[in-house]
Formats: C-alpha cells, structure tokens, sequence
C-alpha cells in the first residue's frame, strides 16, 4: 500500500482529500504545518507529498526545499498562485508537479497516481550506466546518481529526464518528447516546463556550467545526452 502526505493548513480539504486517496487504496498521513510534515517525512515511509504552498510556520518552499536535501520523494504543490515566477521558483526547489486551487479532487488523485506510477517505473530498472570514466554513475535500481564520487540528490522528475537522455546518448529529443516521458502524457503545463528542469539538474551534474558535458541544447529544437559511455 503506497503512502500519501497531505499537508494543508485547511482542515476541510485536507479531510476531502483524504477520502479521495482512501478511496483509491492509499495509506495517508496528515500534517497542518511545515515542522509535521517534515517529521513524518523523517519517521515514515513517505510515497508522495501533496503539499500547500501557505503554512502558517513556514512556505511550503522552504519545506520542499528541506525534504529535497535528503529525499527523492515525489512533491505535488497546491498552491493558489498562477504567476510563472512562482510555478519556476517551485520548481527550482525541487517540486514534481503542480495544482492549482481550487483543484478537482479527481484531478488531484490522478495525478498522485501518474507521479508514484512514473517514480515507480524508475525504480524497475536494474542497470549502472556510467559516463566520462566514472564521472558521472547512474544507479537505476536505487535511484541513486553518483558525480566524481559523491552522491547527488535529484527529484524524480530530474532522475527520469537525465536517465531518459542517458539511455540514448546522442539522440535529440524534443521538449514535447521530453514533457510526455518526464511529466507524463496529461501534462497541460508550458512545454518549456522542461526547460526548468534541464537547469536544475544541469546545476548537480556539470562541472561548468557554461560547458555543459552531459545535458546539451540543440537550438530550437530541444535537447541531447553528450557525455561517454566508460569501457
């Protein structure tokens, strides 16, 4: 049984939601503010996050930014601001996905499904694949990413689009390729929602950032995978 966290100050759509997820076989827990909610991250097996923007102790940015330094854990974002600033700020903290209030709770709970289903699909994969002898080492069946020898902690997103590109050394994908195997066939969202993405994963695997090796841009078109296979 998959494990939801919903954190929500409001009471009422934390029980609407709640049910829903109920309803659909989920385990949940509850959180009313930014401090649960990161100890039962902590203290629990976690499966997603679906997580409010506005918590009386602390931005729901700042508390995704603190599960991001030590969990992978899939974050859905509830928020009731549209601006792209704030969509890109969420992102850039480590966000997976976004929903803006007020939301469809049916709406809502596929969602949950597609994130825990693509981080699932992730966690299939049994391979090592490495990259500039040894530089760069993807752990597919743990998730985890090693760069010259230290681990880096990425999202799920960011882990399907570098193994998404890594699999395929060369080839060019398009934003649109992109968005359909990283955020899913149901996204609505801008496709140069990728682009955020591209960034902050190119922020823990490059060296230079102004030379990238790995995530390369083909201009107008989308992006490639450039780094080498080790022997």
């Amino acid at each position: 049984m998959r494990t939801v966290l919903m954190v929500d100050d409001e009471e009422k759509i934390r029980e609407v939601v709640v049910s829903y997820l109920q309803k659909e076989g989920f385990r949940t827990l509850e959180a009313a503010n930014g401090k649960r909610a990161l100890e039962l991250v902590h203290g629990e097996r976690v499966d997603l996050v679906i997580l409010d923007l506005m918590l009386p102790d602390r931005s729901g940015e700042e508390v995704c930014q603190s599960i991001r330094q030590y969990s992978a854990v899939p974050i859905i974002m509830l928020t009731a601001k549209v601006t792209e600033d704030d969509r890109v700020r969420g992102l850039t903290m480590g966000a997976d996905d976004y929903v803006l209030k007020p939301f469809s709770p049916r709406e809502l709970i596929a969602r949950v499904k597609a994130n825990i289903r693509r981080s699932q699909e992730d966690a299939l994969l049994a391979e090592t694949i490495s990259f500039q002898s040894g530089d760069l080492v993807i752990h597919t069946t743990s998730r985890e990413v090693v760069k010259k020898g230290e681990f880096v902690a990425l999202t799920p997103s960011e882990h399907k689009l570098l193994f998404t590109l890594a699999r395929h050394p060369g080839r060019i994908f398009t934003r649109e390729d992109l968005i359909q195997k990283v955020l899913g066939y149901d996204f609505e969202g801008d496709v140069r929602a990728i682009d955020q993405h591209v960034k902050n994963l190119r922020q823990k695997i490059e060296s230079d950032l102004k030379n990238p090796v790995y995530i390369l841009t083909v201009f107008a078109v989308g992006y490639r995978f450039g780094g080498g296979l080790s022997s």
